[in-house]
């Protein structure tokens, strides 16, 4: 390392000292600097802008950014706002419900300090336009915008955050936290809590685990190719079943865009701390791999070892939405294939009875999971309303109820989950799954080729509706006073259904 020249700039008001080993400017800081709070959500594409940071006073994107170019400048991360700031921006965003898992909010925090900085007037529509370098998959946007507008008067006074725990548990389906240090990403993501000093391991292009000391070394030794694109369109790879059908629905295959990638790590013969720390991916990736790999290689090596996908082994190794094709008679009978998953007939027998499931086997090296949200039974109740014409409430076994109207004035839910226990968390949540039912008609898809690969390996594929373009949700709130109940998996399907009988979508995406 004495080799190697040494950069220096600011960082949060200090001057700092590097080495100039090809690092881009976000490994630089969570490497070599212990600044946590720009994540890691897509690196090195540039696309989901989880990683954003201040250089000079503007916004960029870290993870593309090399690290010499910043010789000499200053970089400000959320960790060197005041005190004051951090308590505004993270006050505003709990207060609104406008942070969930909090994994993506610290990029887009400094994005809007940056806009408001710039700009102190700005629109609902320069926020927007703002937020299109962003993914967020939990919010829909709505609540960030809300956060905006009440940034200097937002308040909490009164507040039980425990009670909002408990709704947000119910929500996510895995144990979560409220507050402001979960909005300004304190939430104790995995990858965040590793010793400084920990080796790194990637999976090469031959799928073995390489281990360096830092990210851009190990990617380096194990040849990663990042941001591969493809202009191949994405394709329904499951036929129509044969019949005189009243109606037909055609999906494809669908990331479900967890933002926070696997990341695990461990000590010699200790366990490993998992993924699923507070929120990210609503407790959709019981089934990584990482924290055994970072147990096996903690012990090779005798030292603390993170192992890390990218986002390119998380959408190629990633569990996928499945692909269904299905009829269905106006009585709301028929038949609906899905590509062989276990596990889902029971849950889409429980919401569309009259739906006969039948297996499927499509060319494909991807993996399907019924443990993602909604899988199979959202489209079931789609493809019933489609039939029937009708939007009958929603309510999975266990559930609480959900009826959903969309029209060309947005989308308007009616939702009763039992005690509302936080009005703020029950609404962020059930905006969210109203924005991922939107967007799973109108947006999302992978492009897939004929043997089922995967050909697109950038965060953008996925295809996430925009804050521009997502239709104004509202929320009404019924409190039935009952056990509280988990209900925006119900809002989830409500809504898809409601969005493809709108704009009379028979195959997804429609957009």
């Amino acid at each position: 390392m004495s080799d190697v020249p040494i950069i220096e700039f600011e960082v949060d008001g200090q001057q700092v000292q590097v080495p100039d080993d090809g690092s881009n400017l976000l490994g630089t800081l969570r490497d070599y600097l212990d600044k946590r709070s720009a994540k890691d959500g897509c690196s090195p594409q540039g696309q989901c802008g989880c990683c954003t940071v201040l250089i000079d006073g503007q916004p960029r994107v870290a993870c593309v950014t090399p690290t010499r170019r910043v010789k000499g400048r200053s970089i400000t991360t959320l960790e060197g706002f005041s005190a004051e700031e951090r308590a505004r921006w993270g006050g505003a965003f709990c207060a609104t419900g406008a942070s969930q898992c909090g994994f993506c909010t610290p990029g887009i925090i400094v994005r809007l300090a940056g806009l408001e900085e710039k700009k102190p007037d700005a629109t609902e529509e320069d926020v927007q336009r703002a937020l299109s370098a962003h993914l967020c998959r939990c919010t829909g946007w709505q609540t960030i915008i809300e956060a905006w507008n009440q940034r200097d008067t937002a308040v909490d006074d009164g507040r039980d955050l425990d009670a909002a725990a408990q709704r947000a548990e119910l929500e996510g389906g895995n144990v979560q936290a409220v507050s402001i240090s979960v909005a300004l990403g304190d939430g104790g993501f995995a990858d965040d809590r590793a010793p400084a000093d920990a080796l790194v391991a990637v999976l090469s292009e031959t799928g073995e685990w390489v281990v360096g000391e830092s990210l851009h070394q190990a990617r380096t030794m194990a040849g990663k190719v990042q941001g591969r694109r493809t202009t191949l369109e994405p394709s329904h790879p499951v036929a129509v079943p044969d019949g005189e059908w009243a109606a037909t629905l055609q999906t494809s295959w669908v990331d479900p865009a967890y933002l926070e990638t696997d990341a695990a790590w461990a000590l010699p013969d200790e366990p490993a701390v998992s993924p699923l720390t507070n929120g990210g991916a609503f407790g959709g990736k019981v089934d990584s791999s990482v924290t055994g790999v970072a147990e096996r290689l903690a012990t090779e090596h005798g030292r603390a070892v993170r192992v890390l996908y990218s986002r390119e082994d998380s959408i190629r190794l990633g569990a996928k939405r499945p692909p269904v094709a299905g009829g269905a008679h106006a009585d709301g009978t028929g038949v609906l294939h899905v590509v062989a998953t276990p596990g889902i007939d029971e849950a889409i027998a429980a919401v569309a009875p009259g739906l006969a499931v039948e297996h499927v086997q499509v060319p494909t090296e991807l993996r399907t999971s019924s443990d993602i949200r909604g899988a199979g039974w959202v489209e079931a109740v789609a493809l019933v309303a489609l039939a029937t014409g009708e939007l009958t409430r929603v309510q999975p076994p266990g559930s609480g109820w959900a009826e959903a109207t969309v029209n060309d004035d947005g989308i308007t839910v009616q939702v009763g989950a039992g005690a509302v226990l936080d009005e703020v968390v029950l609404r962020s949540y059930c905006i969210g799954a109203a924005h991922m039912g939107y967007s799973l008609v109108m947006g999302e898809a992978l492009a897939v080729d004929q043997c089922g690969i995967v050909k697109d390996l950038t965060v953008r594929s996925f295809g996430v509706v925009r804050a521009a373009d997502t239709p104004t949700i509202t929320i009404e709130i019924t409190d039935d006073h009952g056990p509280a109940v988990n209900v925006s998996d119900a809002v989830f399907a409500a809504v898809a259904a409601a969005t493809a009988l709108h704009v009379n979508a028979t195959a997804w995406p429609h957009g």
